[in-house]
């Protein structure tokens, strides 16, 4: 099950659970702002959340991140590119909109890794992507069709190359060699745009217009 739970900040962000409807145990992924609010619905929910998963190191994606790892006692995942942004708080952006924020004491993923619950249900496989951030990653279940994919793509869109480690070739080449390698009817929860699939924006792609 995915649960998707706009969050108000400096910007607005999409935080993503990704829930096994059996268990009840799951994963959030980019719990950007809003941690009260996290976990009164982790709470209410009665979900046993046992990581946080980090699509890249931008501030808009990591603000409740020190709030719900603590209360929570769990672990950071974010891949290996991302002390860069997570330890840097010009790089993350957040010096220049709230004050210098950073994340310590992640654990580091690698292209190609999975990351799964306990019981070995709620499988994600980590696709590096970088273009947005050198950190950008997919995390993507080929069972339940769906990728979370941070800001790499959004419905009729792509994401923004402009900022530091950003770069717009590569972008597109992570879009067109990774993402659009998924199955078409892969839904793709971004961090700032509506849900679409990996079909829609491939033809969007080859109608050129993004």
């Amino acid at each position: 099950m995915v649960r998707c739970v706009p969050v108000k900040g400096y910007f607005d962000e999409n935080c993503f659970f990704y829930i096994d409807e059996v268990s009840r145990h799951g994963f959030v992924i980019d719990p950007g702002a809003e941690g009260q609010r996290l976990l009164s619905l982790i709470r209410r929910e009665g979900w046993g959340i046992e990581a946080i998963l980090l699509t890249h190191g931008h501030f808009d994606h990591t603000g409740a991140v020190n709030e719900l790892r603590e209360t929570l006692n769990i672990p950071v995942y974010a891949h290996e590119n991302s002390d860069r942004y997570l330890l840097d708080g010009e790089i993350n952006l957040s010096a220049f909109c709230v004050g210098e924020k950073v994340i310590r004491n992640v654990r580091t993923l690698r292209d190609g890794d999975t990351v799964s619950l306990r019981d070995g249900s709620c499988c994600l496989r980590v696709i590096h992507t970088p273009g947005h951030t050198t950190d950008s990653v997919v995390y993507y279940s080929e069972k339940d069709r769906v990728a979370f994919v941070g800001d790499t793509i959004f419905k009729g869109s792509v994401g923004n190359w402009q900022y530091p480690g950003g770069n717009r070739q590569t972008l597109v080449e992570s879009i067109t060699e990774r993402i659009f390698a998924m199955p078409d009817d892969t839904v793709l929860y971004s961090g700032h745009s509506e849900v679409t699939t990996v079909g829609i924006e491939k033809r969007r792609y080859q109608a050129k217009n993004y």
